[in-house]
């Protein structure tokens, strides 16, 4: 599934990216006057290789839960099991991306690619679970390579089942206590940032938590020989199977299949980003169908989307994670596709437009 998914990618269209740009150029507003939204519209239409772009409605939200190992080495003071009780909040509707959801109207789809229990049914519930929270990263790889690639079809197949379904517009959403170091241990990876910088604070750790995080986030690295990672797609595959986490796996595949179905993907804050990153590696044509949603306050996800070329929609200081960020910025990604759809040009509004 992963190599027919990496097949099936398609870069964004030169030729459409060409016409949606001359096409704003002739709406009745100055050039370039909605900025960055401007290059948000156009970069939907050459990522589905028409102009206007279809509108990203209706959108739909994937939280990817799992436990980490490396929880046990004290990075964060909440205790594992709040990723649990955090899948219960998502799944009776009581956490904030439930109110984000609801007030743009997104679907929530609740995944457990390794949450370290058992967990009841539920309608918005899929279990898609490799196994119990992974290994401790500071030991050895968090995985193996064959269950990095398994939460990665996972991610796939959540993607196509929502395409399937009605999505058009794909948010990734993610839950995991301690996953902000297993992120930071990705972000230095992929980009070579140094992990003192790469490393952020996740759910507000004092300064000595904070200089441990770091210390552990080195050692993870040099246990597992990284970085360097080199071009090709096993170079990427181990170093997420060393470093990363399974919702960070599920929701690189997630933005794969994504892409693959020619749907935009809005990606959340450093969870997403460092995943971005992995899918990246393995397609570089992915980040044709990614959008920014916001800029975490996490110090790596500024990294990741330098090295992705995603400037972010939205630069609250969020650090929540859940698919909050990616919720707040859909609007203004619909808004600037109706702009496409709905605004006049200066021929057909009979407006003078600015001599050339």
């Amino acid at each position: 599934m992963l190599a027919e998914t990496l097949t099936a990618i398609r870069p964004a269209d030169p030729r459409v990216l060409a016409d949606a740009r001359a096409h704003q150029d002739r709406l009745t507003k100055p050039r370039g006057s909605l900025g960055v939204l401007e290059e948000v519209a156009v970069r939907l239409a050459g990522a589905a290789g028409v102009t206007p772009p279809p509108m990203p409605a209706p959108a739909a939200l994937a939280i990817f839960a799992a436990d980490h190992g490396v929880h046990a080495q004290g990075v964060t003071p909440w205790p594992q099991e709040v990723t649990v009780q955090m899948v219960a909040n998502f799944l009776s509707g009581g956490a904030v991306a439930n109110a984000f959801a609801a007030q743009v109207g997104a679907s929530v789809t609740v995944v457990d690619v390794g949450v370290a229990a058992e967990l009841a049914p539920a309608p918005s519930l899929l279990d898609r679970k490799i196994t119990w929270g992974t290994a401790d990263l500071s030991a050895g790889p968090a995985m193996t390579v064959d269950q990095a690639v398994q939460a990665m079809e996972a991610g796939i197949a959540v993607a196509g089942d929502l395409v399937a379904g009605g999505a058009r517009c794909l948010i990734t959403g993610d839950m995991g206590i301690s996953n902000t170091t297993a992120s930071a241990a990705l972000v230095s990876t992929f980009t070579g940032l140094d992990p003192a910088l790469a490393t952020g604070r996740g759910t507000g750790i004092d300064d000595e938590t904070h200089a441990h995080k770091v210390a552990i986030v080195r050692q993870a690295l040099a246990v597992n020989g990284l970085p360097p990672v080199g071009s090709q797609p096993s170079d990427a595959l181990r170093a997420l199977a060393a470093v990363g986490g399974f919702e960070h796996a599920a929701i690189a595949g997630f933005i794969l299949g994504g892409a693959a179905a020619r749907v935009p993907v809005i990606l959340d804050g450093v969870i997403a980003g460092s995943a971005a990153l992995v899918a990246a590696a393995l397609e570089p044509a992915v980040v044709d169908h990614c959008v920014a949603g916001h800029r975490s306050a996490e110090p790596g996800h500024t990294a990741a989307l330098d090295k992705l070329s995603l400037p972010p929609l939205v630069d609250l200081g969020m650090r929540l994670g859940e698919g909050t960020g990616g919720l707040l910025a859909y609007p203004l990604i619909c808004a600037a596709v109706r702009v496409m759809h709905d605004v006049a040009t200066f021929d057909a509004a009979g407006v003078t437009d600015k001599p050339v």
